[in-house]
């Protein structure tokens, strides 16, 4: 017989595709196309438009920030190499009503601009609440004030009105919508105000004390710009230049990225599920595949078609599948991709740069690695069976051919998996837990196979249970092959399920119905029983009390340190300012010693935040010393502490454990839930007018819209996942449906009755469900820990109840995909199911 491989694969190809043998194949590998590159195309658009508007988000080319008027030299190096240069300045302070308007006030961000403002994107302002939004290069004019709506409403003005800014009076002129180079620091949380530098001095709000944030941003030419920056790293560093830093495309605002970071992980983790569970279906489908081609491929060896023919068709077929579902996965991927960035509305912008060429490359590579490596070896054996092979049913143990292309497939498989996670943490815990779970599964199921047997008692057991033992432990081999699939599949359900009720809600706990919206400082101490009773009379129970104490660090170990002793820019930083420090005797509920002990009321001792201590080489046993006002004191740091910054409570990078700190002069802060009494914020001002209020409830309605957005499209992609489990499922009960068939044919051959029979099947099935059900359920919970300890960092609470749940979910899942894949087994006649058994 003289034929082309190619021909022959055509030929094949199209009676299988009329036949439905590939369907399995092809949904599996274009579900596992379309999740990744969903999350690749969503990635690879975000990454290009974070690239694109970097250059906004700085408000330049490059940024030279810092705590004090930036230094001269910095402005006239810029504008000899020709660059733009603007300058800007922002502080925190209180904005207030004219007396006429009822006299409230507001913490506010205050910015000041001068002419050229801003260097990089537009400013979107609006003349009225609701008005369309206007972009301009302009600035405020000289006695103007541009402020945010929420400002408006806070303390009762309207366009036209006057802004009380310390002892200057200005008009509110525009309403802002939108400032390209906002950043994300707690102060700007509060309403921006926007005035002429030429207002400033008016206000008389900056004194020697003040801490206001400088800010000179360049733009130019890309080479004289990056001149600019390479020289301004080297002069930040003189000793003479404290308190500056240089801010480029390269090391500038991430707010976007960090944002987005933690949802990122979460759908290139679906994603990764997805790949996986479609592997174990692709593999289960190929099975299949290869025992139904038993009988054409022995024919065609008995004519006389040479191995290696059979062997190139079939690589032949699959290539052109591989190609096709991936086109599918790919083309679902790019729709899907667009429903993320719906879903994420807001929190990125719609208008993202167009994708590029690199996760269709990838999608495509992804599929036929995923069809070749895991479907293709077990169809490789039918090149290699021998005529008298049909008889036996079997294609055989896998030769060494088909052992190679596994063996490279797995590996960039893996690699594939590893590139697309995006996160090394995240794609070891991944691939190698399911691989790691694969053959735990293997072992045990095959140890519970043995036990089985032993276990049952034949004569005391009912028929339909003895059967049903017999047919498990007659096939060894399938029932761990079933029973390992069955568990993987369950593996990333109930992985998924955990993933969403625990680390998800363990998410949204960092702003709790309770979370305190209100944080107060520079109570005087003197105020402070007025100011509790204050609060208390409000209807404030719950509320964070602590001592705000200034102090500068000025030794280690007894050694005097400075900047220079540093390399770190953030440790020089911190040397060159002063420390927020606090006492308390009981340790804050919010925080965790991780390292040493908190002893209560323990003189001289020191607690340090983990972070801190890392940045500035401390450890358990130093001694510090820091200044307060002019008063030294010495302490040994006893405990370390893991600060949850994102709680929304008072915390503190340094802290003693003691009730009260002697001839030391502190003010204090709270943080509470305000109540919905209407008045309750100016009451309080005005009976503390010295206080500074900041009200964070914007910015946590903000941060719980986000968490929202992304919850949304994290669950989205989830029925991707879901999907390729029940595939996963359907495969692995399906897969010995043909052996069930000949089976059932004899037993109704000799009399067994339908009912007798149905009872056998839905008791393995059963029993194989429960036992994949609790091995995945341990499995997945172990996983969940890893991945919310390493990767999500949640705490993880682990639930007895999970095995027993997933233990029965298993059985009702296989009893459904059971039911649903071989109800047609006991419906065919004994004829027809003889002479099937008989081909």
């Amino acid at each position: 017989m003289n034929i082309s491989f190619w021909r022959l694969g055509w030929r094949s190809l199209w009676r299988d595709l009329r036949s439905g043998e590939l369907r399995l194949l092809i949904v599996a590998v274009t579900l596992a196309v379309a999740t990744l590159t969903a999350v690749g195309f969503f990635a690879d658009r975000l990454k290009g438009g974070l690239q694109r508007d970097a250059r906004q988000l700085l408000g330049g080319d490059a940024v030279i920030s810092s705590d004090n008027p930036t230094p001269a030299v910095f402005a006239a190096k810029a504008r000899a190499l020709g660059l733009d240069v603007v300058q800007t300045l922002g502080f925190p302070t209180m904005a207030r009503a004219s007396d006429a308007k009822g006299g409230g006030t507001k913490l506010v961000a205050l910015k000041v601009v001068e002419p050229g403002y801003p260097l990089r994107g537009s400013l979107k302002v609006t003349n009225q609440p609701g008005a369309p939004d206007i972009l301009t290069k302009n600035i405020p004019a000289p006695g103007e004030a541009w402020v945010e709506a929420p400002l408006l409403e806070g303390i009762s003005v309207q366009m036209g009105d006057v802004l009380l800014l310390g002892d200057a009076s200005l008009r509110v002129a525009k309403i802002i919508v939108n400032e390209p180079d906002r950043g994300a620091g707690f102060m700007n949380f509060a309403p921006r105000v926007m005035i002429n530098r030429a207002d400033v001095a008016a206000t008389k709000l900056i004194q020697p004390a003040s801490r206001v944030s400088y800010r000179m941003a360049v733009a130019g030419e890309d080479r004289r710009v990056k001149d600019f920056v390479t020289w301004a790293l080297d002069e930040a560093k003189n000793s003479q230049v404290r308190g500056v830093r240089v801010e480029s495309l390269q090391n500038g605002r991430p707010e976007l990225g960090q944002t987005l970071e933690r949802a990122e992980k979460f759908l290139n983790l679906i994603a990764l599920l997805a790949a996986l569970l479609s592997a174990v279906a692709v593999a289960l489908a190929a099975r299949g595949f290869a025992a139904s081609h038993l009988d054409d491929c022995a024919m065609l060896r008995v004519l006389g078609l040479s191995q290696r023919t059979i062997a190139s068709s079939y690589a032949f077929e699959f290539t052109v599948i591989g190609l096709l579902a991936s086109g599918l996965g790919v083309v679902f991927g790019y729709a899907v991709h667009h429903v993320f960035v719906l879903l994420l509305a807001g929190l990125v912008d719609a208008a993202l740069p167009a994708a590029g060429l690199w996760p269709v490359l990838f999608g495509l590579g992804m599929g036929l690695t995923l069809l070749l490596a895991f479907g293709l070896p077990p169809v490789l054996q039918l090149a290699q069976v021998p005529p008298l092979r049909v008889i036996r049913r079997d294609v055989g143990n896998l030769k060494p051919v088909s052992l190679g292309v596994l063996g490279l497939g797995v590996a960039g498989f893996a690699t594939l998996l590893l590139a697309a996670s995006s996160d090394v943490k995240l794609g070891l815990i991944a691939v190698g837990g399911f691989a790691a779970a694969t053959l735990v599964f293997a072992v045990l199921s095959w140890l519970a196979v043995k036990l089985l047997r032993w276990s049952v008692n034949e004569s005391t057991a009912p028929r339909w249970l003895v059967l049903a033992t017999r047919q498990i432990s007659a096939r060894p081999a399938f029932a761990v092959v079933q029973v390992s699939a069955l568990a993987v599949g369950l593996l990333a359900l109930v992985l998924l399920v955990l993933l969403r009720t625990d680390l998800i809600s363990s998410w949204r706990q960092a702003t709790p119905a309770d979370a305190p919206n209100r944080f107060v400082i520079n109570v005087m101490p003197e105020q402070g029983e007025a100011f509790v009773k204050a609060l208390r009379d409000g209807g404030v129970t719950k509320f964070d009390w602590y001592p705000m104490i200034r102090g500068r660090l000025v030794a280690v170990n007894g050694k005097a340190v400075t900047p220079d002793d540093y390399v770190d820019d953030r440790a020089k930083r911190l040397v060159d300012r002063e420390f927020n420090l606090s006492n308390s005797a009981q340790k804050p509920s919010q925080n965790d010693v991780v390292a040493g002990r908190w002893t209560e009321e323990e003189q001289g001792a020191i607690s340090v935040e983990e972070g801190i201590a890392k940045t500035l080489n401390l450890k358990l046993g130093d001694s510090l010393r820091f200044d307060v006002g002019g008063v030294q004191t010495e302490s040994k740091v006893t405990s370390l502490r893991k600060v949850d910054w994102g709680s929304m409570r008072a915390n503190f990078f340094v802290m003693y454990p003691v009730s009260q700190l002697p001839n030391v002069s502190a003010t204090f802060m709270s943080a509470f839930k305000a109540p919905a009494t209407p008045g309750f914020d100016n009451a309080l001002v005005r009976s503390f007018p010295n206080i500074t209020s900041v009200d964070m409830t914007t910015t946590i309605k903000q941060i719980q819209r986000v968490l929202d957005q992304v919850i949304g499209a994290v669950e989205f992609l989830f029925a991707f996942t879901l999907a390729a489990g029940l595939v996963v499922l359907f495969a692995a009960v399906t897969a010995t449906r043909e052996e069930r068939a000949r089976e059932f044919a004899i037993m109704r051959a000799i009399g067994a009755q339908s009912r007798l029979l149905r009872h056998v099947q839905r008791a393995e099935l059963i029993g194989v469900g429960l036992l994949a059900g609790f091995l995945a359920s341990v499995v997945a919970t172990a996983v969940g820990w890893a991945l919310a300890k390493y990767v999500f960092d949640f705490e993880w609470t682990v639930s007895l109840w999970v095995p027993l749940f997933g233990s029965l979910s298993g059985a009702l899942l296989a009893l459904a995909a059971g039911w649903w894949g071989l109800r047609e087994v006991l419906r065919r006649p004994v004829v027809e199911t003889l002479r099937r058994a008989a081909q």
